[in-house]
């Protein structure tokens, strides 16, 4: 296989060579070239001709989200992972790149670790994602169909939802956002997700969903009443599951081990919505790399519940989606354009009042 190109782009000449480091340690990848702003890296696209792009939120002249709107001009498809801090301002910021056209982000480790820390941290963030842009499919192999689910035709007869569990990873930001606009007012359900983030980016883009939707969008809190025309989002480093409690649905927030090397991770939240709402429950698995979501898919689907994945034409990665379309559980395989409505429509176009 042919190296993938990479260039870095960072202010800083000691992130510059740490990214650069961590980059050149794989066969994979050929870091071809460095650049200080934004505005060099763009001049030197042409002559370095890069198959994907590591790129600084903050650098002086040109910043990162500026960068990714005069890149995605010419080069709507090299893929762009933007480096961010830690923090409120930095989520922000970076949900602000990824609406801007950037494919993807990973933060930047802690100033107390020690340089070797700091390359390690950006090798196991990076590389898989860089990566995951140029693998190729590869065969799945996943337990046969729990049930026979029919893809065209008449729809089955099914159980009233009563609750939508969504998750989705890479892409999963700007994928979740075209699905909030969409509903100008509350759904007759609860939707809880997972959305492969860490701590203080769930806070940040629950807040963003919020003001772009008719939901009620919150990052979910211990003890929380899961209500109609509500969405709750896993906070960043913890799982979410829902669990009865008397007359009520509540979250339940943990620090349990990781699954699928996720922590919030989705099988161990739709298990939940399968065991709480049962045949009522539909789960929605969109854009995003690994197979997340699978183990717990199947077991909505045996508890009569239902599913839907997206398409891979929208898909920014078609991992976990295709995990759930290959092991034949999709009722739908939608394009991203067709989730919200899709949505709506099995819940009979019902809308709860605020």
């Amino acid at each position: 296989m042919r190296r993938i190109k990479v260039l870095v782009v960072d202010d800083t000449v000691v992130m510059r060579r740490l990214v650069s480091e961590a980059l050149s340690g794989d066969d994979d990848i050929e870091v071809v070239g460095v650049a200080a702003n934004g505005r060099i890296a763009l001049q030197k696209l042409d002559a370095l001709k890069p198959d994907a792009i590591t790129l600084d939120l903050e650098m002086p002249e040109m910043g990162g989200i500026e960068t990714v709107k005069e890149l995605r001009k010419d080069h709507p498809n090299t893929p762009v992972i933007m480096l961010s801090a830690l923090t409120v301002e930095g989520a922000e910021s970076t949900l602000e790149a990824l609406a801007a056209g950037a494919n993807d982000y990973v933060t930047k480790p802690s100033s107390s670790g020690g340089m070797d820390q700091t390359i390690a941290h950006l090798r196991r963030e990076l590389l898989p994602r860089i990566k995951g842009y140029f693998a190729k499919d590869e065969p799945v192999t996943a337990a046969p169909p729990v049930r026979p689910v029919p893809t065209s035709g008449a729809p089955r007869v099914a159980t009233r939802v009563q609750a939508v569990a969504i998750a989705s990873s890479t892409g999963g930001p700007n994928a979740l956002e075209a699905v909030f606009k969409a509903w100008t007012q509350p759904l007759s359900v609860p939707i809880v997700m997972v959305q492969h983030m860490p701590p203080v980016f769930t806070k940040s883009l629950a807040d963003r969903l919020d003001r772009l939707s008719g939901m009620a969008v919150h990052e979910a809190e211990e003890g929380q009443e899961i209500l109609p025309g509500h969405a709750y989002i896993a906070p960043g480093g913890k799982h979410l599951e829902v669990r009865q409690a008397g007359p009520r649905v509540v979250a339940r927030i943990h620090e349990g081990p990781p699954e699928n090397s996720c922590r919030p991770a989705a099988d161990v939240l739709f298990r939940s919505v399968a065991e709480t709402y049962g045949a009522s429950a539909l789960a929605v698995v969109m854009t995003g790399m690994g197979k997340d979501g699978l183990a717990g898919c199947e077991v909505i689907c045996q508890a009569g519940g239902r599913a839907v994945a997206q398409d891979e034409a929208t898909s920014v990665i078609w991992g976990m989606p295709s995990y759930i379309v290959r092991a034949g559980l999709a009722e739908n395989v939608l394009p991203l354009d067709q989730i919200a409505s899709s949505i709506s429509f099995k819940l009979g176009n019902s809308l709860a009042s605020r």
